[in-house]
């Protein structure tokens, strides 16, 4: 048995592409892409278990293919595992754009996209045999995924830009009290777009405001509701006048 074990090893951590070591490669690197895409997949993103799995198993496939090729037509016992991996880092970036999605002028994706990037990155490095190098970078992946926005949201850091929309019957000429009224919810308000219709007599605001995602919106909206006749209230993520 440690006999076999230790053929094992030696199998796995050789310099040469063999069969054995680039099956134990692939099962690793799928097993580690799929521990950051439970974590992805369990917040609702668009990249989930099987999408981190294959990049993570096609990062390290190009590594060893990139090793093989040299190894296996030109001589070369290391082989070249510079070519293909360097366009590996650069093509990986195509998947992260797919994963940022843009809506009505807010992007979400990034931390996605940032993952995909490191996902394949750690499939390389498994393809080269850095074994405990992948295992603790996944393990980072998943405190900074996980616990980290545990912090933050312990902390209130963050801020996040907001558009409140307000649909007032009448003309508003002074917006102290809508000030005063976010100030107290610690809203800070940084933009005003207003819009009269005069016709109609009605005030169309846009207040653009920095909050923070613990902000109690319900809450805020039945306070400024109160400051006037108050038509509609909407949340919105860019300005529409």
């Amino acid at each position: 048995m440690t006999a076999l074990i230790q053929d094992f090893y030696t199998a796995i951590n050789s310099v040469e592409v063999t069969t054995s070591s680039t099956i134990f490669k692939l099962c690793l690197s799928m097993l580690l892409g799929c521990c950051v895409g439970v974590e992805r997949k369990r917040k609702g993103q668009i990249a989930g278990i099987r999408t981190f799995a294959l990049i993570s198993m096609g990062a390290t496939l190009a590594m060893l293919l990139s090793i093989y090729v040299p190894q296996e037509y030109l001589g070369l016992k290391n082989g070249d595992p510079g070519r293909i991996a360097a366009q590996v880092i650069t093509g990986i970036g195509f998947l992260g754009a797919g994963a940022i999605i843009q809506m009505k002028g807010s992007v979400r994706g990034l931390t996605t996209a940032a993952s995909i990037w490191m996902v394949a990155t750690i499939g390389m490095a498994v393809g080269v045999g850095m074994y405990l190098v992948s295992l603790v970078a996944t393990a980072l992946i998943l405190v900074v995924l996980l616990f980290i926005e545990i912090i933050e949201r312990k902390v209130h850091v963050g801020w996040e830009t907001r558009i409140i929309r307000i649909r007032v019957h009448g003309i508003v000429e002074d917006i102290e009290v809508y000030k005063n009224t976010l100030s107290g919810f610690h809203i800070n308000l940084t933009n005003v777009f207003a819009e009269y219709d005069y016709e109609r007599d009605i005030t169309s605001l846009n207040l653009v405001v920095l909050v923070k995602s613990t902000t109690e919106f319900i809450k805020l909206f039945s306070a400024l509701r109160k400051l006037g006749d108050t038509q509609s209230i909407s949340l919105a993520n860019q300005v529409s006048i």
